[in-house]
C-alpha cells in the first residue's frame, strides 16, 4: 500500500501524517508531497526520515491513494492525472466538492454510497463536517425543515498565515495581514469572500454541502460565518426546525448513542463543549441543547470541533480507512 500526502507541510498536511502513525493506517509506503522548494527535505514518519518528493515522483510511484491537501487549484490540475495513474483521490479543498459526478463524504454518514469507481472522493468543508455529524442522526428521526447556523471560526482554517498575523499581533510585530482588518482582540463576520448575493462562500458552502451530504436538496438553509482570535477549534450555534415533534431527552439520547458524537449538556454543572477542549480530539461535541420558545418543533445545539482534524484530516484518513476495508482500492 502506497499513499501520497500532496500539501504534506501544511497544517492539515501535517496533521493527515500525524493521523496515518496515530491510527496505525496500513502503509507501506508514504510519499510526502510539498512545493519544488521543499523536494529533497526529510520529514520524520513512524520513526524514520522520508524525503519529500515532487509532483511527478509521487504520480509514477502510482500510489493506491492520494491524500490531498493543497488547495483547488492544485486539486484541479493534479488530481486527475493521479487518477490516469491509477490512484483514488481524497481531495480537502472545495474543487469537486459539488461536482455532480464526485462524492461528497463524511464517513459515519454515507460512506456506504462509495465505489470501486469513485476515483475523485470530495472531503467537506470544516465547518460543514461537524454540522451534519450533529444533524444526520436527528434528521433520521425527526426530519428537518430548515436550519439557522451562525459559526465561530479560528483562525487555523484560514491557514499558518493567519495564525502569523495574530501571533504578529500580540507581540507587536509589523507583517502579512491576511485579514482585511486586525483579528487579534476582534472578530470578523467575514469568512473567505464575499459573493453577488452578499454571502461569503464559506457560507454558502454551509448551504449547499449539507444538502448533498444529506441527500436532501429540499433543505431550507442560512448561515453566517465568523472568523474569531482562537488559533484552532470551529463552534456553532445551530437552530434547526423539525418536521416532527421532539423531547430533549429523546435528543440526548439519540447524539449520546451516536458514533463520532460526545453529548456535553448540563446546565447545572456548567458542562457545554468548548474549542479549548475539542483541540486535538476527532469527536464532534454537542450540547446546550434546548428548545426553541419561539416557535413549534425547534431545537437549539451549540457543536464544537477541531477543524484541523474531523473537520480536515480525521475526517479524509477515515474516508481512507474506509476504502482499504472493504476493497475499493
Amino acid at each position: 500500500m502506497k499513499i501520497a500526502v500532496v500539501g504534506a507541510t501544511g497544517m492539515v498536511g501535517r496533521v493527515m501524517l500525524q493521523l496515518l502513525e496515530e491510527r496505525n493506517v496500513r502503509l507501506d509506503t508514504l510519499l510526502p508531497v510539498a512545493s519544488e522548494r521543499s523536494v529533497g527535505k526529510e520529514i520524520s514518519f513512524r520513526g524514520k526520515k522520508v524525503k519529500i518528493v515532487s509532483m511527478q515522483d509521487a504520480i509514477n510511484a502510482r500510489p493506491e491513494i492520494a491524500l490531498f491537501s493543497a488547495g483547488g487549484d492544485t486539486s484541479v490540475a493534479f488530481a486527475p492525472k493521479f487518477v490516469e495513474a491509477g490512484t483514488t483521490v481524497i481531495d480537502n479543498s472545495s474543487a469537486f466538492r459539488m461536482n455532480p459526478n464526485n462524492k461528497l463524504i463524511v464517513p459515519e454518514i454515507n460512506a456506504d454510497i462509495l465505489t470501486k469507481e469513485d476515483k475523485i472522493i470530495a472531503n467537506p468543508n470544516c465547518s460543514t463536517i461537524q454540522m451534519v455529524m450533529a444533524l444526520a442522526p436527528l434528521k433520521v428521526k425527526y426530519g428537518i425543515k430548515r436550519i439557522i447556523v451562525s459559526t465561530y471560526q479560528s483562525i487555523s482554517g484560514t491557514g499558518k498565515a493567519a495564525v502569523q498575523q495574530m501571533e504578529n499581533e500580540r507581540n507587536g510585530v509589523d507583517g502579512e495581514m491576511v485579514y482585511p482588518y486586525p483579528i487579534d482582540k476582534n472578530c470578523l463576520p467575514h469568512c473567505d469572500v464575499f459573493l453577488e448575493n452578499d454571502y461569503t462562500k464559506e457560507e454558502m458552502k454551509l448551504v449547499k454541502e449539507p444538502r448533498k451530504i444529506l441527500g436532501d436538496d429540499s433543505l431550507a438553509i442560512t448561515a453566517t460565518a465568523v472568523r474569531i482570535p482562537l488559533e484552532g477549534g470551529h463552534s456553532e450555534s445551530i437552530n434547526v426546525e423539525f418536521k416532527e415533534e421532539f423531547e430533549i431527552s429523546d435528543v440526548r439520547k439519540i447524539i449520546h448513542e451516536t458514533e463520532g458524537l460526545v453529548l456535553q449538556d448540563s446546565p447545572e454543572t456548567n458542562t457545554y463543549p468548548m474549542p479549548k477542549y475539542a483541540h486535538h480530539r476527532d469527536e464532534v461535541f454537542v450540547g446546550r441543547l434546548r428548545r426553541d420558545e419561539s416557535q413549534p418543533k425547534t431545537l437549539n445545539m451549540w457543536v464544537v470541533a477541531d477543524n484541523l482534524r474531523k473537520g480536515a484530516a480525521t475526517n479524509t484518513i477515515q474516508i481512507a480507512e474506509y476504502l482499504m476495508a472493504n476493497g475499493l482500492v
